[in-house]
């Protein structure tokens, strides 16, 4: 199985940037999955920027996002909202790239699941 997760939460709502990295830790321990971040996400996948977040009750952003490294997930980080950040590669951290809509809408046409 193939899963996506949007996520569009970052440091505004840390509780559901943290959520979404739950979903894709458990899709990453099932399949092939990728995380697409947009708006404010994109902090998430800043190096450094969000080593300190955690979400009360939950494991730390950094944890959670080391571990769907670790079980094989790619973060994709949305090219328009980087191009209007100035963000490119070089300022993502190990496992993050920058990906257009197209890969997503690519992805889904092969048969990935949008689970958030």
């Amino acid at each position: 199985m193939a899963f996506l997760i949007n996520n569009a939460w970052g440091n505004d709502d840390l509780e559901k940037a943290t959520v979404a990295l739950v979903v894709g830790n458990a899709a990453a321990g099932r399949g092939d999955a990728r995380i697409f971040l947009t708006n404010s996400a994109l902090d998430l996948a800043l190096k450094g920027k969000a080593d300190t977040w955690q979400a009360e009750g939950y494991a730390s952003i950094k944890e959670l996002m080391e571990g769907y490294r670790e079980k094989g997930g790619v973060v994709w980080v949305c090219k328009a909202c980087a191009d209007a950040k100035g963000i490119t590669q070089n300022d993502l951290v190990e496992g993050a790239e920058i990906a257009g809509a197209g890969h997503t809408m690519g992805f889904l046409e092969a048969g990935g699941q949008q689970l958030m």
